[in-house]
């Protein structure tokens, strides 16, 4: 049977309809350019395969991010969300987090509506099996009912779909979630046109019944009273919030998890791909934490109109008869009624070290890989590098200069630099730790970090650049007059600096201080309290930029490097860093690899006589 071809070509081609593919298609389509979003099911657009929630440590400041580039997933959160919390409040800003509980079903109605009213962007449900590629550069993609889609760019955001396996004790069934179906023929042709796959795993726990609940064995965890929004434009969260609830583990548990190891496909053998560290199966973390007596148990409502609870903590590919019986343990559980089993998930994903920043393949032009199928597990962590995958695809066809936001600039430039410059073995999740600058990178400033990004690119308005401009202003005119006026011989500023004292308490004591919006009101005490180290972070900051803004010629030759080390030699010439700052970061090359390098780069080039 021939390959019949779509009439239409378009500017770009998105595979695959979760939070990487939701947020690149919304992008690109926002710039103007015609752009075809495929799925293999029109009714599982962005869903919530695992934990119902958006946020938390480093995702939230992620979701925040999101939201200022212009992407949709702090919106849709906060119409979607049913409990919302800030995490760290007793820490500095700089890991404050926030979290929300979401509707499943809301947030993916939600999503879906946004995308089929989207200017730019069709959504049509097929199952990509194949990549047209005409000498190193993509060209479309081919489903399975051999119909050609033509298209200048193609992002592939295939999120675990990629020859997924599902693993529940001895059985092991093919799939990308349970009851759908997995991308088979298509990893294979990306193997063939030669990309390295790899395999990784993650997994997901028992889903009950919430009348099958006593509630009264476990500690209610309430929202905060006065909610903060992901999206700037979110004016404030009025809602009923909905609890949730925080139990434990026991040691019966534990002992029941010990005697049914051999059973387990993570412990047999039958599970080939590495887990998640941080978010590991309840079976794991008995086996690595042996010492602990109990382990967090969170009971997460799936929804405002649905009975289905999540049971956080609780990841497990246990066989269905000991998840059973693992209830039967926990007091308030013990009447458990099962709506869906746990379940592990090996999936094949591409090794990122073949990616520009850009997210484009070194090896295919035009190519480019968006979301969990790089590496990464987490919702906001797919849906971060779709935003900046559909705005580099679009820039790439207009000829223009790519967008790269570098680790000192957001988190999700720190995100993105750690999966092209040292790769990744195990399922990558983004920690406030893992980022140098998080004084600075705070989820409370992302707005008036990168919204003059999301407007250079057509991505927001000009009346809400506008009002982030405004808002800047008034931060500089509050420190500024705080500085200036005195109060009993001390600056304003330096009484604000002072535990407890907060801006509000100040206009009590002179009327010459405005009253301000609340997070004008927050960025001022945050800028003044944190000053010293925000001003030291700003110093580090500069001269780290040198070596950033210190680049390193697409094309330079490494292997004519006399005296550089085999191995920098052969991890240079794959990753092609784009920088002297991000060569820095590449485990294994050394100082004295670096000096060679800059002296390479700086050599005068003979002239031709």
């Amino acid at each position: 049977m021939n390959n019949l071809i779509f009439p239409k070509k378009y500017d770009l081609i998105v595979v695959g309809a979760g939070h990487a593919g939701c947020e690149a298609a919304l992008a690109a389509s926002r710039m103007g350019a015609e752009t075809l979003l495929l799925t293999i099911n029109l009714n599982t657009i962005a869903q919530m395969s695992c934990n119902p929630a958006i946020g938390g440590p480093g995702k939230g400041h992620l979701a925040r991010e999101i939201g200022a580039l212009g992407g949709e997933m702090a919106n849709i959160i906060d119409q979607a969300g049913i409990q919302f919390r800030m995490l760290n409040k007793k820490k500095g800003p700089a890991v404050w987090a926030p979290r929300a509980q979401a509707d499943k079903l809301q947030y993916h109605l939600l999503m879906k509506k946004v995308l089929e009213e989207q200017t730019f962007l069709e959504i049509k449900q097929f199952l990509v099996s194949g990549l047209v590629v005409t000498k190193k550069q993509v060209k479309g993609v081919i489903t399975n009912t051999k119909l050609v889609f033509l298209g200048e760019t193609v992002i592939i955001a295939g999120g675990t779909f990629f020859n997924g396996l599902i693993h529940i004790g001895g059985t092991a069934l093919s799939g990308g979630r349970l009851g759908e179906f997995a991308s088979i023929a298509l990893p294979e042709y990306i193997k063939k046109i030669g990309l390295e796959i790899n395999r990784l795993k993650t997994g997901t726990p028992t889903r009950v019944h919430q009348r099958s609940i006593d509630y009264s064995a476990f500690i209610a965890q309430p929202g905060d009273k006065n909610p903060c929004p992901f999206s700037y434009d979110t004016k404030k969260i009025d809602i009923k919030q909905v609890d949730c609830y925080l139990g434990y583990t026991n040691q019966k548990t534990h002992k029941l998890i010990r005697d049914n190891l051999h059973r387990s496909p993570l412990f047999t053998g039958k599970i080939k791909g590495v887990g998640v560290r941080y978010c590991p199966s309840i079976e794991d973390k008995v086996v690595r934490f042996a010492e602990h007596n109990r382990h967090q148990i969170f009971f997460e409502p799936e929804g405002r109109d649905t009975k289905e609870i999540y049971l956080n903590g609780l990841s497990t590919s246990l066989p269905q008869d000991v998840q059973l019986k693992m209830f039967k343990t926990i007091p308030g559980l013990i009447n458990a009624e099962v709506m869906k089993f746990g379940y592990g998930i090996e999936y094949d994903f591409i090794n990122p070290l073949q990616l520009y920043a850009t997210l484009e393949t070194k090896k295919i032009k035009n190519l480019y890989f968006a979301g969990q199928i790089n590496g990464t597990t987490g919702y906001e962590e797919a849906a971060c590098q779709g935003i900046i995958a559909g705005i580099n695809a679009v820039l790439k066809i207009r000829g223009q200069k790519p967008f790269v936001l570098e680790r000192t600039q957001a988190y999700i430039g720190v995100l993105i630099d750690d999966l092209v410059t040292k790769g990744t073995q195990e399922p990558y999740r983004l920690f406030t730790s893992r980022v140098e600058h998080r004084l600075i990178l705070r989820q409370d400033n992302a707005d008036l970090r990168l919204s003059q990004f999301a407007y250079k690119f057509g991505l927001i308005s000009k009346q809400k650049i506008a009002k982030i401009k405004n808002k800047q202003q008034a931060i500089i005119v509050g420190i500024d007059k705080l500085n200036k006026l005195k109060h009993a011989n001390n600056a304003f500023s330096k009484i604000l600096k002072q535990p407890g004292v907060t801006y509000k308490k100040l206009l009590k004591l002179d009327s010459r201080l405005t009253v301000v919006s609340q997070d004008v009101e927050e960025q001022i005490e945050i800028e003044l309290k944190y000053a010293g180290y925000i001003q030291r972070e700003k110093t580090l900051i500069e001269r780290l930029k040198k070596l950033e803004d210190k680049k390193i010629p697409a094309e330079f030759a490494f292997h004519q490097i006399k005296g550089l080390k085999q191995e920098s030699k052969e991890k240079l010439i794959q990753i092609k860093p784009r920088s002297i700052g991000q060569a820095m970061r590449i485990s294994g090359v050394s100082s004295s690899d670096l000096s060679l390098v800059l002296l390479h780069i700086d050599k005068p080039k003979k002239s031709k006589k």
